[in-house]
This record gives structure tokens, C-alpha cells and sequence, in this order.
């Protein structure tokens, strides 16, 4: 196996950790609403305290994370976030629990820009769709093993248990990293390190087509994650899962998309990325119609709909994320990668934050106006697919 291929299997497993600790809020909304004693918008801003942590750190990483072997840098930022995460499970309150998630965020944020600006270095665009697959497969992953198992461990033990497991993968995946990891350098030919912040703004703001595609990102993950938060508090107010009925909807979704997003990455190579991304785009709009205005069902007829929605929902960001990263050429990769970092966390925090403020309860403690955030995650992502045919190759791809 060539050191590329082992290089991406690192850093799939890096995201994978990394994926995880962010969903694993998600789906013990219930249960901190219950401990904790807060509402629906009180639990949609500590989901958003981590992106608002990730959108300054990624702010900072856009004038610097250039100027840096990608190793040294990966090491860091990955070191930083595995201590946060095992500080959650230490934390005693609401407000000291929303406090180390913006914390753990600061340094979680820039994992993901690093993770795609190596992949770009790695991959040219013309096979960079398989190897997007292959990251994407580990975001799979993470639904598929990790939350159900982090939900499995909080129901049998504590909700503190997930956090102390993440960490611990994560110092092995740490000591792998460091140990044979390539050091990552050639960029370094091309970047100016004496560039003044006012040259790197100018070389990502005065190029269009970098916009277009920073744009693009930002209204699909805004579109996406306003539905993903209510996820389980709707199933188990609304449809009437139990609790540990949970872990099926991550585990059947997460599994699916496991063996779907390679297959849709190799696809995006082979057919364009314009293309296969608006056929995945149209047909998802119907299981988030679906889900959004599902009634009390049996749970295996919820189960179809939140796993083609966990397909299609992954599926549909593999192309797009392809063309996005070629929108930058060698020289401001990681700059750019970082800026797409933080519009992505900002959406993230923005989509929790606003559909916490439509959905509400009813008077028997029901979810109210998951449609509502559903028709707006159709509307956003229309957008998104007139901004995609805007979007060009860079250099240097």
C-alpha cells in the first residue's frame, strides 16, 4: 500500500474521532434537556457553542495553517481537541459543559480544513472525488459504530463515558499520527511567509471563484444540519422511539453510507461533479420531506426513512466537496480550506440556533415546526445547486 493510501486511512480515522464527538451531542438531547433542566433553545446553543469555537479557531488557522508542515500542525490541533473532549466528560454543569465544548471547538474546528487541505495536496482532482469517498466513509463510520456505541455506553453507564472512549481512541490515533505520518512540506515552495493578513484576505476574497465555492459550502451544511439536532427528540416525542431505540437510526444509516459514499465518490470522478451532485440533491428532497412531517409510524417505517435520508443526506456532499476543494490553487489551499472551515462551523451554529428558535414544545412536551425547518433545508439547498455550475478548477489541481 502506497503512502498516500495509508496517509488517507489516517486521517479517515482521525475524522472519524472527530466526527463522533460532534454527533454524539445530538443524540443525547433528551437526555441533557432532562438532567440539566433546559429547553429546546437552550440545547441548540450548547450543540452551537462547539461551531462558534471551530469558526474563530478556523479564522485564526486562515492566515496561518499555510505557513506550517501539515504533520506539525495536525499534531496540535489534534492534541488540543482530544484533551477537550475528555474534559467534557469531567464537567458538572450546563454552563461548564457549554463552555468546554467551545473550548474543545477552538481546536476541533481546524481539524476538518487540515484533514481536506492534506487530501488536496495528496490527490488530484481528477481521483480526489474516491478519496473524498473514503473520508466521507469514515463520517459514516462514525454514525454507524461510534454514536450508537457512545449511546450505548451513556445508557448503561453515564452520559460522561462516550467523551472518556473518544479520547482514548484518539491518543492511539495521536501516536500513529506521530509516528508515520509523513511530514508535509511542498506547499511550503509556494507560500510567501512574509505575506501581510491584508495579501492572504485579497487572495481568497478578490478571486470569485473561491467565493462561489466558500458560498456553496456554507448554504449546503446551513441547509443540511438545521434538521440533524431534532433528529432524536422528534423520533422520541413525536414517533415514539424509546431511548435506546436511538442507536438503530445512526447504526442502519451510518452502516448504509459506509458501503454508499465510496461507491459515490468513485461515481464523482467518473460522471462530473455538477451532475451526480444534482441528481443525489433532487431526489433527497423527498426523505427530508418525509421526515419532517412524519407522523406517529411503527419504528421500522422510521427507520427507512432516517437511513435513505442518512444516504442521500452524506451522498450529496461528496461532489460538491470535491469541486470545492479545487477551487483553490497550491499556494492558498490551507487558507482557503480554513475560511470554508469556519463558514462551515458558522453555518453548523447558525442551522442549531435557528431551528431551535422555530421548532417548539406543545402541551404535551411534542416537538412543533419540524416541518417548518424542513421546508427552509429544501429552499437552502436549491440555492446550492444554482452555485455549484459557478464553481471552476483552479491551477495547481
Amino acid at each position: 500500500m502506497d503512502i498516500r493510501r495509508i496517509s488517507l486511512y489516517m486521517l479517515a480515522a482521525i475524522n472519524f474521532t472527530h466526527i463522533v464527538d460532534v454527533m454524539i451531542l445530538m443524540p443525547l438531547g433528551d437526555v441533557f434537556m432532562s438532567i440539566y433542566d433546559i429547553n429546546p433553545s437552550q440545547f441548540s446553543i450548547l450543540v452551537a457553542s462547539y461551531s462558534i469555537g471551530a469558526f474563530i479557531s478556523s479564522l485564526i488557522g486562515f492566515f496561518y495553517l499555510d505557513v506550517f508542515d501539515r504533520k506539525k500542525a495536525l499534531l496540535f490541533i489534534y492534541t488540543g481537541f482530544i484533551v477537550g473532549t475528555v474534559a467534557c466528560g469531567f464537567t458538572n454543569s450546563y454552563e461548564s459543559l457549554l463552555l468546554i465544548r467551545f473550548i474543545t471547538g477552538l481546536f476541533g474546528g481546524m481539524i476538518g480544513a487540515l484533514v481536506l487541505s492534506v487530501i488536496s495536496d495528496l490527490y488530484k482532482f481528477e481521483e480526489r472525488g474516491n478519496a473524498m469517498g473514503i473520508i466521507m466513509g469514515a463520517f459514516s463510520a462514525a454514525a454507524a459504530l461510534g454514536v450508537p456505541t457512545g449511546l450505548y455506553l451513556a445508557e448503561t453507564f453515564s452520559w460522561r463515558v462516550p467523551f472518556f472512549l473518544i479520547g482514548g481512541v484518539g491518543i492511539l490515533n495521536l501516536s500513529i499520527l506521530y509516528f508515520y505520518f509523513p511530514n508535509m512540506t511542498e506547499h511550503l515552495k509556494t507560500v510567501n511567509k512574509d505575506r501581510s493578513i491584508l495579501k492572504v484576505l485579497e487572495s481568497v476574497f478578490n478571486d470569485q471563484n473561491q467565493i462561489n465555492a466558500l458560498t456553496l459550502g456554507f448554504v449546503l451544511v446551513l441547509g443540511h444540519f438545521i434538521i440533524i439536532p431534532f433528529i432524536t427528540p422528534y423520533m422520541t416525542r413525536n414517533i415514539g422511539f424509546e431511548q435506546s431505540q436511538i442507536t438503530y437510526i445512526y447504526f442502519l444509516g451510518g452502516i448504509l453510507t459506509v458501503f454508499t459514499a465510496p461507491l459515490l465518490g468513485r461515481w464523482t470522478d467518473k460522471y462530473g461533479a455538477v451532475k451526480l451532485f444534482t441528481i443525489l440533491m433532487t431526489i433527497s428532497f423527498i426523505p427530508v420531506f418525509i421526515l419532517t412531517n412524519l407522523p406517529p409510524v411503527p419504528v421500522f417505517v422510521a427507520l427507512i426513512v432516517t437511513s435513505v435520508f442518512f444516504v442521500l443526506g452524506s451522498g450529496r456532499f461528496i461532489p460538491p466537496n470535491t469541486l470545492i476543494t479545487a477551487a483553490a490553487g497550491t499556494d492558498s489551499r490551507g487558507s482557503f480550506m480554513s475560511v470554508k472551515s469556519a463558514l462551515q462551523q458558522l453555518a453548523v451554529g447558525l442551522s442549531s440556533v435557528l431551528g431551535g428558535m422555530i421548532i417548539t414544545f406543545d402541551d404535551d412536551l411534542k416537538l412543533e415546526h419540524y416541518n417548518i425547518v424542513g421546508y427552509i433545508s429544501i429552499a437552502t439547498c436549491i440555492v446550492g445547486m444554482y452555485l455549484i455550475r459557478r464553481i471552476k478548477v483552479a491551477e495547481g489541481n
